[in-house]
């Protein structure tokens, strides 16, 4: 079993809806969904490109998969997310946009957002003693084949994943990594116009998402999703952490 901390919302919300749409599974159920119909993809290309993040279920990142060390328990991590929800208050975002990171496709922020940057470390930490602390050797490969820079490299072995801190972006991913450059045109088009609604808005961040993967290679499925009913800000809240964590030493 693995567990991931992730950004996401209940099932009716219409941007979980739209990206649920899109990869064609929905990860509260389980259940297969009809993808999109587009004019220059067939849809078992649409599919094929889609298989990663389908597997993975419409999100993003905010504490990568990790296995629970000896000790530590599920109850205890549902008990965390709920210490953390019951603490942090939600916040605002201005938007979201269709992008390329690189050859993958996905929604990311149409401006700097500190705020979310700070829940992304702010999660990171707070979760970071339920992780066991080695990744074996195949994950590392896996990750380094990237080619990652030295802090991200430290990152990978010190936290379990390479892209967080200050080279933390946030993203949702929509595609898996598309070579061939018309189809990625196609994709992107495609994007654009099924979340057009839902884009270049103010969208408020008050959920988050606890997801597992029952045995590695299988779908991740939404374990529970935490509502943010504090008070603290969550550059506070980080902040506050850190202080506790310096106390604590």
């Amino acid at each position: 079993m693995r567990y991931a901390i992730y950004f996401a919302a209940p099932a009716d919300d219409a941007l979980i809806r739209a990206g649920n749409a899109w990869l064609g599974r929905d990860p509260f159920t389980g259940e297969r969904l009809a993808q999109p119909t587009m004019n220059d993809l067939s849809t078992e290309q649409f599919a094929e490109l889609t298989t990663d993040p389908r597997r993975y279920g419409f999100h993003g990142t905010l504490k990568a998969p990790f296995h629970l060390k000896d000790g530590a328990t599920e109850a205890g991590l549902i008990a965390a997310c709920e210490a953390m929800a019951d603490e942090t208050a939600p916040f605002e975002i201005q938007g979201l946009a269709v992008n390329a990171l690189g050859k993958f496709l996905a929604l990311t922020p149409t401006v700097p957002e500190p705020d979310l940057a700070d829940f992304a470390s702010l999660c990171v930490r707070w979760f970071e003693p339920f992780r066991t602390q080695t990744l074996n050797e195949a994950d590392l490969e896996r990750r380094r084949k990237s080619g990652l820079t030295p802090a991200q490299d430290r990152n990978l072995v010190e936290w379990g994943y390479p892209y967080i801190f200050d080279d933390f972006r946030f993203h949702m991913t929509l595609s898996n990594k598309v070579e061939d450059t018309e189809a990625a045109c196609a994709l992107k088009s495609a994007a654009t116009d099924h979340f057009a609604e839902l884009t270049a808005r103010p969208r408020a961040i008050t959920h988050f998402g606890l997801y597992t993967e029952a045995e590695r290679g299988t779908p991740f499925k939404v374990h529970s999703i935490f509502p943010l009913g504090g008070e603290r800000t969550p550059t506070a809240a980080l902040a506050d952490l850190l202080a506790n964590t310096e106390v604590s030493k």
